[in-house]
């Protein structure tokens, strides 16, 4: 195979665009008071959760997405104690996504509990249903998950070749409590950055999985990391031809936000944090 210059690189890279997602993780404010807010600073998507839709809620929701015009990724998150139950709740949070014309679907898939034959059956029935789907859905790597550490998501997507990820390494960080999770080759990684579609370009650290602001000097070798990570799925996406890659700087509320001992008031802003991160990641992406 030639071999690729630098230039070569750079070029593939930035024929890809990057579009920040907000998610609304924290957000106290109704929808009608912050997608303005979220527009005016420069998001082409939100990205949410909610666990039961109304009628009204779903048509509110769409009339704002559209006027704001943004696309939508649905978060949702799988629940109960067997493999049936988590398919059946899949199942909810597909069909809700359908409803809304989502452009994604970011689901935390499974337990961590599960034995390797009941994620397998898991998995078996999840790529089915994603097939008639006309989204992606992505498994995000998340602690309490199948995927919660490196080591068993790349034993289940060597086993299912059409799954697809939404990258988030700042658990892997706090599940390995350190930064060299994957071997020397990053074999590991370079198979996630072969399937992910979605980035949550959170910075974690060896006891936990947000660092109290990326911005604070003392973290720097942990932001460092996580953009070395970030690139090599950057380039990956870009060489297999996406047109462009969704990004959500998500930066959560208390307990994952640092809170002072007996008066609980948070020790940085979140909304300034999350807005530092979406610009740090536009800025150290090639242009």
């Amino acid at each position: 195979m030639p071999q690729v210059s630098a230039s070569q690189r750079r070029d593939i890279l930035t024929a890809m665009e990057l579009k920040p997602a907000r998610h609304l993780w924290g957000v106290t404010e109704s929808w009608e008071a912050v997608f303005p807010k979220i527009k005016a600073a420069g998001y082409s998507l939100v990205e949410l959760y909610q666990p039961a839709w109304t009628e009204p809620d779903r048509d509110r929701l769409t009339s704002l997405l559209q006027q704001h015009e943004f696309g939508l990724i649905l978060q949702g998150l799988t629940t109960g104690q067997t493999v049936a139950e988590h398919l059946v709740s899949l199942r909810m949070f597909a069909g809700a996504a359908k409803d809304l014309g989502a452009t994604m679907l970011n689901v935390h898939s499974g337990r961590d509990a599960f034995t390797d034959s009941e994620a397998d059956s898991f998995y078996r029935e999840v790529v089915e249903i994603e097939k008639d789907l006309p989204f992606p859905v992505v498994h995000e790597t998340h602690r309490g998950r199948v995927f919660f550490s490196p080591w068993r998501t790349r034993d289940v997507l060597l086993k299912f070749s059409s799954l697809k990820l939404c990258c988030d390494f700042s658990h892997w960080v706090c599940v390995a409590e350190r930064l060299d999770w994957d071997d020397a080759a990053n074999s590991i990684l370079n198979l996630c950055a072969d399937r992910a579609v979605h980035i949550h370009t959170r910075v974690g650290y060896e006891e936990g999985p947000q660092v109290p602001d990326p911005s604070a000097a003392e973290y720097q070798v942990h932001l460092d990391k996580h953009f070395e990570w970030w690139n090599v799925i950057w380039k990956a996406q870009a060489a297999r031809g996406m047109k462009y890659s969704t990004f959500a700087p998500e930066f959560g509320p208390p307990g994952y936000l640092h809170t002072m001992p007996h008066t609980n008031e948070p020790v940085a802003d979140l909304w300034n944090v999350c807005e530092w991160m979406k610009e740090e990641v536009l800025r150290r992406y090639p242009k």
